[in-house]
């Protein structure tokens, strides 16, 4: 291990994608007893992870992809702006660690994402002749149901 300060910043650093990084810093884990496989062992060992990710605090991604994260959070997301995230699938803690950090970043991936805006469009002539003739037609139906006349009157 190096003295140089700078390169222990760049160890902690998690890549998101090749422009965005998460500090290991803004990263919590808590271990818990899981539920699932793993026999009797699942009763001792505490093999499940509880990961939080402070995305409020996180200095790193820009807002608009705070925004987006958050949402898609849901109800992941606290009400101290962390994202918790808890992996129980596996039988070890380091394969549900592993699990809970690519779930953090298959979401932060996600986010990065910018929606495609949407670009208004007029309909055309051909669609507004076709809904006319189509309400025109309804009517019709609608006009037929009446009552019959009476052949007395």
């Amino acid at each position: 291990m190096t003295d140089d300060p700078s390169q222990e910043h760049i160890s902690s650093r998690i890549p998101v994608s090749e422009r965005l990084f998460i500090l290991k810093d803004d990263l919590s884990e808590d271990f818990v007893r899981a539920s699932g496989p793993g026999g009797q062992n699942v009763n001792k060992v505490s093999t499940a992870v509880q990961l939080r990710f402070d995305l409020a605090g996180n200095e790193t991604l820009p807002q608009d992809l705070k925004t987006r994260a958050a949402k898609l959070a849901g109800s992941r997301l606290t009400q101290h702006g962390e994202i918790l995230l808890q992996a129980d699938r596996f039988r070890t803690r380091e394969r549900n660690r592993a699990d809970a950090l690519e779930r953090l970043l298959e979401l932060l991936r996600k986010a990065a994402e910018r929606p495609k805006p949407r670009k208004a469009t007029r309909p055309t002539l051909g669609s507004k002749k076709r809904r006319l003739e189509a309400k025109k037609q309804r009517g019709q139906v609608k006009k037929l149901r009446g009552r019959s006349a009476r052949p007395d009157e």
